[in-house]
């Protein structure tokens, strides 16, 4: 049961991850990837998972948009784990709508919990030491102060924002906290050089513990129409299976704006602790170089990849042979369907590109050929004008919605597994090796009644193959409105 003394952790789990493209993109951004070869959890289950032992700690509220909720959701069903809830942002805002609307969540369960304000798609090396940091914070959480957590530099960043603390660090003061003096935009080179020699000074992580009730309160002093708006939009909100759905009208309204600057920079219940546990915020192929083994070439490689006379380079493969010959400081990534090839030191430029790709010309730059849905996955293999192939993956005891097209047939070949068809009222099983055709108009559904994954090849043929020729009448996901 939960008490005054729970922790929630808050997981924001909006970002695009345009800056780890082809790997991470807005269709399934970085936060959902296992990017440690290692391992197969991903960004957002370890920044759950590092938490687990926590006194108090209570199931999560995570925060992301419509077009993930079905990963969101599968990712913690692997974990076992039930979250307080998911909560879907009609449109992103930034951080401080977002924390409102979950630290009203939280209130709205009957006591004041604590709230853990985490991203989804950090790491961090140190867990043990993490979480005596979390367990000291608290302390002044309890007091009503509003604590964040500054990263100890390493070296003279540009691509973070500082805090200055009213005193300095010391090393006999690791789990104290202090009080915040101020906020700094990310620095030049010369400037964060100056930076990073006193000890006042620490990187913004963007992680924050405080109460539900002393956030509010600062939000309803410092942004009165943040909290008013997202106040109306959780009065209005539709629970939808296991999703909180906001009231997109009331909550389109708050203005776009970060925590920081709606209330940590205007409040004098600021706190900074400062955290030296190997953190690291994966914002770029560089920085994911850095905190990945390397062999004695200084090469990550991971994938059917072949180097030779090469030096400090991330080399991964998803499908392909890579051979590097002679080359040094280049990430090169491959996927099915694009190649990135870039001096390391100039990664970070990476999101501004992909942004700035034509989504007509460029389809590569926001979607994967492989598309995550609730009921599995599809990937497509090759593409004309008029037809297209697909591999499709069922999950066990799954079924995509009874639907029909206007303007396409499908032709449907299993590989792989047992499947269900209903055409027209009529239903039949499938195994391997056998096929069946979908005429165009015909009312059809595709369930895998089985305890293995089932597979099979589509053929899509028509004048028209976008995903928004889907007529839906029937569904397990309450998506008779959407296509995704």
């Amino acid at each position: 049961m939960m008490t005054n003394n729970s922790i929630i952790p808050v997981i924001l789990s909006g970002g695009s991850g345009t800056r780890l493209w082809p790997l991470s993109r807005e269709s399934y951004p970085k936060q959902f990837l296992a990017l440690d070869s290692r391992t197969k959890k991903t960004l957002l289950q370890k920044t759950y998972e590092r938490l687990l032992g926590l006194e108090g700690l209570e199931t999560p509220i995570l925060i992301c948009n419509e077009d993930h909720r079905f990963i969101v959701a599968e990712q913690f069903r692997e974990l076992n784990t039930d979250p307080q809830a998911i909560i879907l942002e009609p449109i992103g805002r930034n951080t401080a709508p977002a924390i409102a609307v979950a630290a009203l969540q939280a209130i709205s369960l009957g006591e004041d919990p604590l709230l853990l304000v985490l991203a989804a798609d950090h790491l961090i090396d140190n867990i043990i030491d993490f979480q005596t940091v979390i367990q000291s914070a608290k302390v002044y959480a309890e007091q009503g102060r509003l604590v964040t957590f500054g990263i100890v530099p390493t070296c003279a960043e540009t691509g973070y924002g500082y805090i200055e603390a009213k005193q300095s660090n010391h090393k006999e003061d690791e789990l104290t906290g202090f009080e915040i003096s101020n906020f700094i935009e990310k620095p030049n080179k010369e400037k964060a050089e100056k930076l990073i020699k006193d000890s006042r000074y620490t990187w913004n992580s963007g992680m924050f513990l405080f109460k539900a009730s002393s956030i509010i309160k600062e939000l309803e002093k410092f942004a009165p129409e943040i909290i008013n708006y997202c106040k109306t939009a959780i009065e209005n909100d539709v629970v939808d299976l296991d999703f909180l759905r906001l009231e997109a009208e009331s909550f389109a309204k708050c203005p776009k704006v970060s925590i920081d600057i709606a209330v940590m920079e205007k409040t004098k219940l600021g706190t900074v602790l400062p955290l030296n546990v190997g953190w690291s915020d994966v914002g770029s192929w560089k920085s994911l170089w850095d905190i990945s083994s390397k062999n004695n070439e200084g090469n990550y490689i991971d994938g059917r990849v072949l180097a030779e006379d090469s030096k400090n380079c991330y080399l991964k493969s998803e499908h392909r042979l890579i051979v590097g010959i002679g080359i040094e400081n280049l990430i090169v990534v491959e996927t099915n369907d694009a190649i990135l090839v870039a001096n390391r030191e100039h990664s970070q430029n990476i999101g501004n590109i992909v942004k700035s790709l034509n989504p007509s010309e460029f389809p590569e730059g926001k979607m994967h050929r492989k598309i995550y849905r609730p009921w599995g996955n599809y990937t497509t293999i090759v593409e004309g004008s008029r037809w297209q192939v697909k591999l499709i993956e069922v999950k066990p005891n799954a079924s995509l919605s009874l639907q029909m097209h206007h303007h396409r047939a499908e032709h449907w070949i299993i590989v792989n597994g047992t499947a269900l068809i209903e055409k027209d009222g009529e239903k039949q099983l499938l195994s391997e090796n056998e096929s069946t055709f979908i005429p165009l108009g015909c009312k059809h559904r595709l369930s895998n009644p089985g305890l293995m994954k089932l597979e099979l090849i589509e053929v899509q043929s028509g004048t028209y193959l976008d995903e928004d020729d889907i007529i839906r009448f029937e569904d397990s996901y309450g998506r008779i409105k959407n296509i995704n």
